[in-house]
């Protein structure tokens, strides 16, 4: 069973939660999301509960045991940036989906990494269909190769 990271905007905006949601939902045929909060409309409401070093130790160990990464990288977030680069450091195989937009254009750093895959799409849908192409990809490895090569 996969351990999937789903990196998208919580304050840098929640006008996608929904589309996180659903993007959620596809991915949870293909293993267990560690973030699925991320998709919950109540998510900021519930993170009051905790402090500001509580969210980032869990959400590190949560980076750290994923087998992968996605990321939705439409609404531009420090934090997304922030979980992308760690993530490469860590050696995980990350996976960004963008929505193009005339008004927003994506981070360069982002989408002149070309350790990254970075797709672009217009509905929903299509993104399903990137990401189960995607995973199928990835589950088609070997292990060695899927862990980075070095068993982690």
């Amino acid at each position: 069973m996969l351990n999937i990271y789903f990196a998208g905007s919580i304050r840098g905006g929640r006008e996608d939660g929904q589309l996180y949601a659903q993007l959620i939902s596809c991915l949870q045929t293909f293993g267990t999301v560690l973030t699925e909060h991320v998709g919950d409309e109540g998510l900021l409401r519930q993170e009051k509960s905790l402090t500001e070093q509580e969210i980032f130790a869990r959400d590190m160990q949560w980076l750290k045991s994923a087998d992968l990464v996605i990321a939705e990288v439409s609404t531009p977030s420090l934090g997304v940036g922030y979980e992308i680069g760690l993530a490469q450091v860590l050696g995980k195989e990350i996976f960004c989906l963008y929505r193009p937009r005339e008004d927003k254009r994506l981070s360069a750093m982002i989408m002149g990494n070309p350790t990254l895959r970075v797709q672009s799409y217009t509905h929903p849908a299509e993104a399903e269909k990137l990401l189960a192409g995607w995973i199928g990809g990835f589950l088609g490895k070997p292990k060695a190769e899927r862990m980075g090569g070095d068993g982690g």
